[in-house]
């Protein structure tokens, strides 16, 4: 036995040394390869955090295995797990062994002596161990932030450098299970915000949808029950209620009506003269209301318009410009809890939407009422402006007819008086055709000699005691077809245009027809100061006024009117000192023929005498146009329109 020891070479490892080398190592691959395992197999940190400081014990062989993590907001070094009885240690970045480790990211040893500087017994004896000894290393992220320091602390035995290269394994395996956790409670996290977010997204999704289709439904609405009905029902089954209600003030009356809907029962039931309920008290209190219980069966919150008792409801006062406009309210929730924060948001946002659509409909319906109004008063100021040149008329006859004592004279002056009459009751057909929305024309055949004939009468008392000369220019023998009335009236309006804007100076007006190929040009010139640049661009537009004093400015849209009727055009010619109205009435004549080419003979003789020039221009022969017994008028419609 001597013989095999004396073989041994001084200072090589003896048989069981190997051995026991082996085995070592055997265990540390072992304990890293359940570990590797874990680390793929295992998501509960805890546990793999425990089979970690368990290895690591048993592989240095120290009493206890303890993990501190950082909290960074308060640089302290927190116990997160160890093996033994649980540990609840706090210790400072900086303070004692593993505060030191922590803040230097390097592994540090404590033999038994304790006589290391860093040796601070406050913050390194660790419950449950007997020796002093320690090892720590840094556990460092993917990053190489320390994130925090595991420590194995009680052997007989200081700590070795091969203690520290499993230390150090083990804390690399130990860093890369609690940041993998991190990232996966990070990946949780947000997972689960991105569900919430996409919850709330499809929930603001279906609202937006529903203020879409309550905005579409509204816009159409006609009446107060049709805006309570675009809205209550849809609300109610966005936010899962038995029913919804509504109180607005009737349009008209002014009195507090209640629209309920109940989305089990068909049709809709209004109810008026509310004088109690949730509907009227959020109304009252400007502010919303809600009920989370079902109320007392005297409490004056019950609702007799719906046929359920009330267990949970909600309600949102409509704000208008000058105060409250009414009130919507949700009622029952279907699952027989209270109203969600988002039944609320929704109901609110509704609210607001609904109150603007009210708004809008009461505003239109008194634009609406006014312009009916205003439509009646320019219907009438229209009829009063066409009704002073026939009055005008009437009572200069009148007074002809008191100042005459001949019979045959004053006869005439009858006739002319009952003509007048007849006008005026034209214009009531035609007031009465426009309300009826008729526009139609009656085209007779109308000789101009004896049209201007007729007219230079009545002009004759709109000039009278003005400094003015009306002058009638007229081709001879035109015929037209046209309504003599409303042409009358036309020129009429023109003519005592002309004379207000003319003024106490006075001038010459002009008026004449003629005929240019198959059109009629009627004309009224003037020689006033002309029409202003800023009227001029809107000149036949109803209630414009310029250079005159009084009248309703509805001459020119009436003159505009009548001649439209009739399929023509009207144009304005103006500069200072001459203004010209033309009246262009289409269809009015045939095409002339065209001329006839005469070939002249090869030798020369003598054209055949002719009792009219054949030059171009109308014959200069006088001739009485034939005459129908009775001229019967033919009714047109005006264009777009049929008769």
């Amino acid at each position: 036995m001597a013989h095999a020891n004396s073989d041994l070479t001084p200072g090589e490892p003896s048989a069981g040394q190997l051995r026991r080398a082996l085995e070592r190592e055997e265990r540390i691959a072992a304990a890293l390869r359940d570990v590797g395992q874990a680390l793929g197999s295992t998501l509960e940190l805890d546990d793999l955090l425990q089979l970690i400081l368990s290895r690591l014990q048993e592989l240095v062989e120290a009493e206890r295995a303890v993990l501190y993590l950082v909290d960074e907001p308060r640089q302290v070094l927190r116990c997160r797990r160890a093996t033994g009885p649980p540990l609840n240690l706090e210790v400072p970045v900086g303070e004692g062994l593993v505060g030191r480790v922590a803040r230097a990211g390097r592994a540090l040893r404590l033999d038994e002596g304790r006589q290391e500087a860093c040796f601070q017994p406050r913050w390194d004896d660790v419950p449950g161990t007997t020796s002093g000894t320690a090892l720590a290393a840094p556990l460092k992220n993917n990053l190489g932030r320390t994130i925090g320091v595991l420590e194995v602390v009680g052997r007989r035995e200081p700590f070795t450098e091969q203690d520290e290269a499993i230390l150090n394994a083990l804390s690399t395996q130990a860093a890369v299970a609690i940041d993998n956790a991190h990232l996966l409670g990070t990946l949780v996290e947000r997972n689960r915000q991105l569900s919430a977010t996409k919850v709330q997204l499809e929930r603001r999704v279906r609202d937006l949808e529903l203020l879409f289709e309550l905005e579409r439904s509204t816009a159409h609405a006609a009446s107060h029950e049709e805006l309570a009905r675009a809205v209550l029902g849809r609300l109610a089954r966005a936010c899962d209620a038995r029913a919804a209600g509504l109180l607005l003030r009737d349009e008209e009356t002014r009195e507090l009506v209640e629209y309920t809907l109940d989305v089990e029962a068909p049709g809709m039931r209004a109810r008026g003269g509310v004088s109690e309920g949730p509907l009227l008290r959020a109304m009252v209190a400007n502010a919303p209301l809600q009920q989370t219980a079902p109320p007392p069966s005297d409490s004056d919150l019950l609702l007799p318009a719906l046929p359920f008792p009330i267990t949970t409801f909600a309600a949102e006062p409509l704000e208008g410009d000058e105060g409250t406009l009414g009130a919507l309210a949700l009622f029952n929730k279907l699952d027989g809890k209270a109203f969600s924060e988002e039944d609320l948001g929704l109901l609110r946002l509704v609210s607001a939407n609904l109150s603007t659509a009210v708004r809008l409909f009461d505003t239109g319906r008194a634009r609406e009422r006014e312009e009916r109004l205003t439509s009646i008063g320019r219907l009438l100021s229209q009829v009063i402006h066409d009704f002073r040149s026939p009055m005008t008329v009437i009572s200069g006859y009148v007074q002809l007819m008191e100042e005459s004592d001949d019979p045959a004279q004053r006869r005439r002056y009858a006739e002319e008086i009952l003509a007048q009459f007849e006008a005026v009751a034209s214009m009531q057909r035609e007031v009465l055709a426009f309300a009826r929305g008729e526009s139609d024309v009656f085209v007779r055949r109308v000789y101009l000699d004896r049209f201007f004939a007729d007219l230079a009468r009545q002009l004759r008392h709109e000039v009278e005691g003005r400094a003015v000369e009306v002058v009638l220019d007229v081709e001879p023998k035109l015929v037209g077809r046209f309504d003599t009335e409303r042409l009358t009236r036309a020129l009429l309006n023109l003519v005592r245009n002309a004379v207000e804007a003319m003024g106490q100076e006075g001038g010459r007006v002009t008026v004449g027809a003629r005929r240019d190929g198959a059109e009629l040009s009627l004309f009224v010139e003037d020689t006033g100061p002309g029409i202003p640049e800023a009227v001029q661009a809107r000149l036949f537009q109803s209630f414009v006024t310029a250079n005159k004093e009084g009248g309703t400015g509805l001459g020119l849209a009436i003159v505009k009117r009548i001649v439209e009727q009739h399929g023509g055009t009207v144009s304005v010619d103006t500069s200072p000192g001459r203004t010209r109205f033309d009246l262009r009435l289409p269809g009015q004549f045939e095409a002339e023929p065209k001329p006839k080419v005469v070939e002249t003979p090869t030798k020369a003789q003598p054209p055949p005498r002719s009792r009219a020039s054949s030059s171009s221009g109308p014959s200069r022969t006088r001739a009485r146009a034939p005459r129908s017994k009775a001229s019967h008028p033919t009714r047109r419609s005006p264009p777009g329109k049929r008769a």
